[in-house]
């Protein structure tokens, strides 16, 4: 039976209407490497899969036809929506905006505590799909006067081509883009990307390669690399780490990813430790107590990381921005919701220190 995950008022107010089998087509991948007896090696993230004629990658949604790679599913989102930036969350870039969510079926990871598992964790034909060219979501941005489009639900890096024209085109028309990534992609097809890009959400789901490996079927080392080229790259980003009771809640495994990001990325760099709450194949564990979350936070200052959040606790002092400065609170939010904001021209509206992010 084919499912549909995401029929939002938004797709119907743009007209778009569920069609069939994304695997009936495809656009040739860019990257990727020929090989012997017709085999391609996919060279977009760290898996390198080696995909035999007719086979597909980890993914599910790269397929070889004929020692070519295509993408299946360059123009076919399954979720289309608008929604407020800080629920990416993505809290220095542009407050209070509205963006244009977009995502299409697959991901390279498998996450085990994944939220969108019904559209992550399938194949193609297991769901329906709307048919919206590059052109068309950014026509329809801009109709409905969002301040971004943003890739998420799934991986992006899955749906690069699409993501890639999408952003190069919402550029030219004044709008600006963001993505809620893994990390989980090779460093050459990264620094393509964010040339057209204005912001980065990375989760940064634990500080062991065990892990990535049991829980995610990946590996830190690629996403560390991630980080460390955004960096290099001069674009805005932020982190997130989801802590998951039992799993890399150990305090001492956050003051060592606190301390390789504030040593590797710098002490600016916003950090959001968010809320577990049971999902997908992790429904045993309890969700994330508060107070452990607290401990992160008292953790991540006292290594001196300036900016440090707290996620999916609505109401929580820790959602809000306080200057390094002066210790005033800049930006009052309440779960998703920017109450009030005394940034001005990117400083403290108080005592004037400059606050990394993007404002306008």
């Amino acid at each position: 039976m084919r499912r549909f995950y995401l029929a939002a008022v938004i797709p119907t107010l743009l007209g778009l209407f569920c069609t069939g089998n994304p695997a009936m087509s495809g656009k040739e991948a860019m990257w990727y490497t020929p090989l012997q007896f017709s085999r391609v090696r996919c060279d977009l993230c760290p898996h390198k899969c080696v995909i035999e004629e007719g086979r597909r990658g980890f993914c599910r949604v790269r397929e070889n036809r004929d020692g070519k790679l295509y993408s299946l599913v360059y123009g076919k989102p399954c979720a289309v929506n608008i929604g407020p930036i800080e629920k990416a969350p993505l809290y220095h870039f542009i407050p209070g905006h509205r963006r244009l969510t977009i995502a299409t079926m697959g991901c390279n990871l498998s996450c085990k505590h994944c939220q969108n598992w019904h559209i992550s964790q399938i194949s193609p034909a297991e769901i329906s799909h709307y048919t919206l060219s590059p052109e068309e979501v950014v026509k329809h941005a801009k109709r409905l006067g969002v301040n971004s489009i943003s890739f998420t639900y799934t991986e992006p890096t899955i749906f690069y081509e699409y993501m890639y024209s999408i952003a190069t085109l919402a550029r030219k028309r004044g709008l600006r883009t963001s993505v809620v990534s893994n990390g989980f992609i090779s460093p050459e097809p990264l620094r393509k990307l964010i040339k057209v890009l204005d912001a980065v959400k990375i989760d940064l789901k634990a500080f062991t390669e065990r892990f990535y490996y049991e829980i995610c079927s990946a590996e830190l080392a690629p996403v560390l690399k991630t980080l460390q080229v955004l960096k290099e790259e001069g674009i805005f980003f932020e982190i997130v780490n989801l802590i998951i009771p039992t799993l890399n809640d150990n305090p001492d495994e956050i003051e060592k990813m606190c301390l390789w990001i504030k040593e590797n990325l710098g002490e600016d760099v916003p950090v959001h430790f968010s809320r577990f709450t049971p999902a997908y194949r992790l429904t045993r564990l309890p969700a994330t107590p508060v107070e452990t979350l607290e401990e992160a936070v008292r953790i991540g200052q006292r290594v001196g990381l300036k900016y440090v959040y707290i996620g999916n606790v609505p109401g929580h002092r820790y959602s809000s921005t306080y200057c390094p400065g002066c210790g005033e609170k800049l930006i009052h939010r309440i779960h998703f919701s920017v109450l009030s904001n005394s940034i001005e021209d990117g400083k403290c509206g108080y005592c004037g220190h400059k606050i990394p992010g993007i404002w306008e």
